[in-house]
C-alpha cells in the first residue's frame, strides 16, 4: 500500500509540473509585454522597466520558468516563486498582494459550497438509486427516471435563477416571508447558522442537478452488480435482502460513483463559476472571472494551478479508495 501511494504521489508531482509548464508557456505566448499590463495605471517607463526586471523578463524563457518556480518576482525583497516556502504562487501587481493570499481569502467560500453540495447530492441520490435498482421497471423506477431526466435537462444557472425567483423573490414579495437570503457568504467561524442559511440555495442548485446524474449512475451500477453470481450465492445462503443489497451490492456498485464524485468535487473546488456568479458568492470561480477581466494573469495562473492540484489530488484519493475496496487495484 505504501508503494502504491508513493507511485500515485509521484504522478501528482509530475502532472502539476507539466501543468505549471503549460500555464507559464501560454502566459508567455499570450502577452508580449506583461510588464506593461501588470503596471499600475499611469506608470512611467521606469516603473515598467522595474517590473520587467522583477519578473526576469530579460532572461531566456527557460530561466524565466526556473524563476517562476523557485523565486518569482522580488517584491519588497521577498521572493514570490511557486515553490518558494511558504508558496506564494506569484505576485498580483493589480491587487498588490501575493497570489496565494488572494486565493486563500476566497477558498473557504468555495470549499463550503463544494463540500455541502456533495453531502446533499449524495444523501439524495444514493438512497434513491438503490431503491429504484431494487424495483427496476416498476412505477417508482419510472417516476425516478423521469425526474432524473428533468434534472439533467436543467442548466445550473437556470435552476439557480428559478430557485431565487420562487424561494426568495416570490416569498418576499407576495407573502412578506424571507426564508432564504438572495446570496452572499458568511464565514463559518463567524456564524455557523448564518453560514448554512446563506448557502442553502446554492447547495440545492448544485445538489439537484448533480443528484439527477448520480441516481442514474447508481441505478445502472446496482443493476449490474445485483446480477452477479456472488449476489445470487449470498441470497442462496439465506442472507437478508437488506444485507445483500447494502453490504455486498452497494460496496461494489460505488466504484463509478466514487470516480464521478472525485471529478465533480475537484471541479467545484477549482471554482464553481456559474453558481458563484448567480448567488454572488465571492469564491475562487468568481475571482477567476474578475481576474480575467482585469488582466491579472498571475492570479489566473494561480487559480489554474489550484484547480489542477484539486483535480490530481482527487484522483489520488479515488485511487486510494479503490485500493481499499479492491486489493487488485494495488497491483497497478
Amino acid at each position: 500500500m505504501v508503494r502504491f501511494l508513493a507511485r500515485r504521489l509521484g504522478y501528482l508531482v509530475l502532472v502539476l509540473f507539466v501543468i505549471a509548464l503549460v500555464s507559464f508557456g501560454l502566459t508567455a505566448i499570450a502577452n508580449n509585454n506583461p510588464a506593461a499590463l501588470l503596471a499600475p495605471r499611469g506608470a512611467d517607463a521606469n516603473a515598467i522597466a522595474q517590473i520587467k526586471a522583477n519578473l526576469h523578463l530579460n532572461d531566456p524563457l527557460y530561466l524565466q520558468f526556473w524563476h517562476f518556480l523557485t523565486r518569482g518576482p522580488d517584491v519588497r525583497g521577498t521572493p514570490t516563486g511557486l515553490l518558494h516556502l511558504p508558496p506564494s504562487l506569484g505576485y498580483s501587481f493589480v491587487k498588490q498582494r501575493p497570489v496565494a493570499s488572494v486565493i486563500a481569502d476566497k477558498l473557504p467560500a468555495t470549499i463550503s459550497l463544494a463540500v455541502g453540495a456533495l453531502v446533499l447530492w449524495l444523501a439524495i441520490s444514493l438512497p434513491i438509486g438503490v431503491l429504484v435498482a431494487t424495483k427496476a421497471r416498476s412505477l417508482i423506477d419510472r417516476i425516478a427516471t423521469f425526474f432524473a431526466l428533468v434534472g439533467l435537462s436543467f442548466p445550473t444557472f437556470l435552476l439557480g435563477l428559478l430557485l431565487l425567483y420562487v424561494l426568495y423573490y416570490q416569498l418576499t414579495t407576495n407573502l412578506g416571508v424571507s426564508l432564504f437570503p438572495a446570496g452572499g457568504y458568511v464565514p463559518l467561524t463567524q456564524d455557523p447558522l448564518s453560514w448554512a442559511h446563506h448557502l442553502i440555495l446554492p447547495w440545492l442548485t448544485l445538489a439537484l442537478t448533480e443528484a439527477a446524474i448520480y441516481v442514474r449512475i447508481t441505478r445502472g451500477s446496482m443493476l449490474e452488480v445485483l446480477g452477479e453470481d456472488y449476489i445470487r450465492t449470498a441470497r442462496a445462503k439465506g442472507l437478508s435482502e437488506r444485507r445483500v443489497v447494502y453490504r455486498h451490492g452497494l460496496r461494489s456498485a460505488l466504484t463509478p460513483v466514487i470516480t464521478l464524485a472525485g471529478l465533480d468535487v475537484a471541479t467545484l473546488l477549482g471554482g464553481a463559476i456559474v453558481t458563484e456568479q448567480v448567488f454572488g458568492i465571492d469564491g475562487v470561480g468568481r475571482l477567476a472571472v474578475l481576474s480575467v477581466n482585469d488582466g491579472d494573469l498571475p492570479v489566473v495562473v494561480g487559480v489554474t494551478l489550484i484547480a489542477a492540484f484539486f483535480f490530481v489530488l482527487s484522483n489520488v484519493i479515488v485511487d486510494v479508495v479503490y485500493a481499499m475496496l479492491d486489493a487488485r487495484v494495488r497491483a497497478f
